[in-house]
């Protein structure tokens, strides 16, 4: 009787966002998939993500989960704590930010087996090309199903590669990082192991994300990629990019592409090649990119204008402060004018951008924060289609600025389920104050609703909120209270 194949079970945590997976289509597509199954389960998209994990992993050569900082930690935690419980000799891998910026404390964890660090294609591949070496796949007859025994503890040999931490005698052991390889060398992405059109659903719009490059060379001391990355970046052909997104397009019929990629716009040479392959081939969709207010300043009027004719529709631009030397503490490498000359260009070529800005930095001024409104304003006037959105630092870990914060007496969780708790977009910091957060959140009201698109139904709230916005007058927020009562309650899921 012939043998079944091995199958690798790939786990996305939930989390309130619907982008696709791609880390995970990533390393599922760069394993051997003629010898190997791969089944990808997404959290957001289960019922009982618990149930349909558990129920997979039946025979599964291992489990590889893709896990982020915060609420996601949560559901990763339970997710292998039930595997482990239920298939109690599973090796269970996790990759991605948190693992990648904390391997040996995911590894205090008793259910992770092995994290990957860093970019996984390539080390995720060796772990399991070893692992499935490592089992004997003899076919149940009684069951008709595959029954997978290992031989090999969870701590021994088949985890240890570069760019990997493990245990050994029960220690966490970090091995030695793996070079940012080339993603060209790497297999298409295939989409075919996920259901696109749920995201489409769930997005509302056909929106396909894409990613076309790994990787970031600058050294933003808020950021966790030069830690991740040391600073690397690697980019897929242009030609290649034409060839695999006509090819998803005639598949799926997408209006939108979304780009994934840290800084999109790194090379001018390769953009202009990336326009070219969207016109010679005609593909009639948009996209959205993220764009370094250097690079659009840099970036030639001629390549914007052919960037807009290709369908660029969107860039994001992370700002970060209004403050000149806030941004040259943070070592943001670029200028106010910069951001902007690119949002003039934008403008001009009608193309639209979401500004994102910080404030509450450790030791940051109060001058800074009026700076930084001022540059909210001064953009969002340009534009109706330029929207600013304002975060409070939170000092992620793994970060220059994570250093500074804990040399001031900052705490950081001490166990996963702290970090799970962990919300880096949404709290602010202990360096913002009451009053602070006061304004900036009844600013963030005032400044959405002064430069929003036309409407006589939104006529008397755009002209107070403009009135305000000019006059920086926003105490007693009335307008703010009616909206938010009048507004119906969020959907108890």
């Amino acid at each position: 009787m012939a043998r079944m194949r091995p199958k690798v079970v790939l786990y996305n945590p939930s989390a309130v966002f619907y982008t696709m997976p791609l880390a995970l289509v990533a390393v599922g597509s760069a394993l051997d998939r003629s010898g190997i199954d791969v089944d990808v389960i997404d959290g957001r998209l289960e019922s009982d993500p618990v149930g349909r994990v558990v129920a997979a992993s039946e025979d599964a050569l291992c489990l590889g989960m893709s896990v982020l900082t915060g609420s996601p930690l949560r559901d990763a935690l339970q997710v292998a704590r039930a595997v482990k419980t239920a298939r109690p000799r599973l090796p269970i891998v996790w990759g991605g930010w948190h693992p990648s910026l904390f391997p040996k404390e995911c590894l205090a964890e008793p259910v992770v087996d092995a994290a990957v660090v860093g970019q996984g294609e390539r080390t995720f591949a060796e772990m399991v090309e070893r692992l499935a070496q490592e089992v004997r796949l003899p076919l149940d007859s009684a069951r008709g199903t595959l029954s997978v025994s290992r031989r090999v503890k969870p701590d021994s040999a088949p985890y240890d590669v570069p760019g990997s931490a493990t245990r050994r005698g029960g220690v966490p052991v970090l091995h030695p990082p793996r070079a940012l390889e080339d993603i060209n060398h790497f297999p298409a992405h295939d989409y075919s192991l996920i259901p696109v059109e749920r995201y489409f659903a769930l997005k509302g719009r056909r929106q396909l994300d894409y990613i076309s490059s790994q990787g970031c060379r600058f050294r933003c001391a808020f950021c966790a990629d030069p830690n991740v990355y040391s600073r690397g970046w690697v980019g897929l052909e242009p030609r290649r990019i034409g060839d695999e997104l006509e090819s998803l397009w005639r598949r799926y019929r997408f209006d939108e592409v979304s780009f994934q990629d840290e800084t999109f716009f790194t090379q001018a040479s390769r953009v202009d090649a990336i326009c070219d392959e969207f016109l010679s081939r005609r593909l009639p969709v948009r996209w959205t990119a993220t764009m370094r207010a250097d690079q659009g300043f840099r970036l030639e009027e001629s390549l914007f204008a052919k960037a807009r004719r290709a369908g660029l529709s969107r860039v994001m631009i992370g700002v970060e402060s209004g403050s000149q030397a806030m941004l040259d503490w943070m070592k943001k490498d670029m200028k106010i004018d910069h951001v902007m000359t690119a949002a003039e260009r934008c403008a001009r070529h009608d193309i639209g951008v979401i500004f994102n800005f910080i404030v509450g930095f450790p030791d940051e001024p109060a001058a800074s924060f009026a700076q930084t409104l001022a540059l909210v304003k001064r953009l969002r006037a340009m534009r109706p289609d330029f929207e600013t959105q304002i975060f409070y630092f939170r000092p992620y870990p793994g970060t220059q600025l994570a250093d500074y914060a804990r040399a001031r007496g900052y705490q950081f969780p001490a166990t996963l389920e702290a970090w799970a708790d962990f919300d880096y977009v949404g709290r602010r910091g202990p360096w913002v104050s009451e009053d602070q957060w006061r304004l900036v959140e009844r600013f963030k009201f005032y400044s959405r609703h002064a430069w929003s698109g036309r409407g006589l139904a939104r006529w008397p709230l755009r002209a107070a909120a403009r009135w305000r916005c000019r006059r920086d007058q926003y105490a007693f927020p009335i307008e703010k209270q009616i909206v938010e009562w009048l507004r119906p309650p969020e959907p108890v899921s």
